[in-house]
């Protein structure tokens, strides 16, 4: 029996876990490609990967159905003649046999390539691309915004391109294409896609990220380059720095579902 003061175990409300964490204030989207970029985009990656071949070619085995196969083979009459197997001595050059190849046709030029959102992101984060271009059909769109810091501090050219699997998955031998990555080729090799991501870099729009300052212009940088630096020259004033502005921040709080029925744990003996 409990005490009147104190409260037994089973009377005891389950307190119900909540998880507490923080939005964040900023909403990193992709920048906007206008129509003609789109087209151009999309005409350049056909035409290249027409022309290099790059297919990734699966043969299909034949599959036997039905689990239960006879272990003990019937011998004698009975037995069924099992087909002549095809040796060295049966090719000749009329019926030659045909190897079945399975993969990528051209192995060197798709390691040029990243293909898919983890692949993508794996070579971000190891700082081997030069440029990323992700289909605008992903759903839900934070699959691939994580893609957007990333190419902004790597300092990658990076768009959302419209029909982008529809428009390459088919050349490529695959189901889809989400994300897809042009890996950086030696200095002193010309890489099978260099032509290619040279033409697509121009017209990709700049990252706008909040966090992270954007890079001073050229044209003041090669100002302060071409003057002479001297003590006398330098101001004494110091330089006011932007003020800060502080985002507001909501508190979120992810509680299961109380009234969700669940099954009692069963005690092992």
């Amino acid at each position: 029996m409990a005490t009147p003061g104190k409260v037994s175990k089973k009377e005891r409300k389950k307190q119900i876990p909540a998880k507490t964490s923080l939005n964040s204030p900023y909403r990193l989207q992709w920048s906007p490609l206008q129509s003609d970029d789109v087209h151009f985009i999309l005409d350049t990656l056909k035409s290249k990967l027409s022309t290099t071949g790059l297919e990734k070619k699966e043969v299909k085995g034949f599959r036997q159905w039905g689990k239960k196969r006879n272990k003990n083979p019937p011998t004698g009459h009975d037995s069924v003649a099992e087909p002549p197997q095809i040796t060295l001595d049966t090719v000749t050059p009329e019926c030659p046999v045909k190897p079945r190849e399975q993969g990528w046709t051209d192995v060197a030029a798709r390691r040029q390539l990243a293909i898919g959102i983890n692949e993508v992101t794996k070579a971000l984060e190891r700082n081997q691309l030069r440029l990323v271009l992700v289909c605008k059909s992903v759903k839900p769109p934070h699959m691939t915004s994580h893609l957007i810091a990333l190419c902004r501090t790597r300092g990658v050219a990076a768009c959302q391109v419209p029909r982008l699997s529809e428009s390459v998955a088919g050349l490529l031998g695959l189901k889809c294409v989400l994300a897809l990555g042009f890996r950086q080729g030696d200095r002193n090799e010309d890489g099978t896609f260099s032509d290619t991501v040279e033409a697509i870099v121009p017209r990709v729009p700049a990252l706008q990220v909040a966090w992270i300052p954007s890079p001073p212009s050229e044209t003041g940088a090669t100002e302060t380059r071409g003057q002479k630096r001297k003590i006398e020259d330098i101001s004494p004033d110091i330089t006011e720095c932007p003020s800060c502005v502080l985002q507001p921040l909501k508190v979120k709080k992810i509680i299961p579902n109380p009234y969700k029925i669940r099954k009692p744990k069963t005690k092992k003996k």
